[in-house]
């Protein structure tokens, strides 16, 4: 359970990064409620890139070759 929650977290955080790169002003606007829980995956993801990016790469190994 907690390896497919990790999983949908890390997606989730690069989804958010990639989509505010592509248009910023669609995550920008939500940075309160509900919403603004994308406006902060998305902020990590900037924030955060070299660990987010070794994170994919060992969730993509465990993947690959431990499952």
């Amino acid at each position: 359970m907690f390896n497919s929650l990790s999983h949908l977290i890390l997606l989730l955080i690069c989804t958010c990064a990639y989509i505010r790169a592509l248009a910023p002003s669609l995550l920008d606007k939500n940075k309160t409620g509900i919403l603004g829980i994308f406006w902060k995956c998305a902020r990590i993801g900037e924030r955060k890139s070299p660990w987010v990016a070794c994170c994919c790469v060992v969730m993509a190994f465990s993947i690959l070759f431990l499952q």
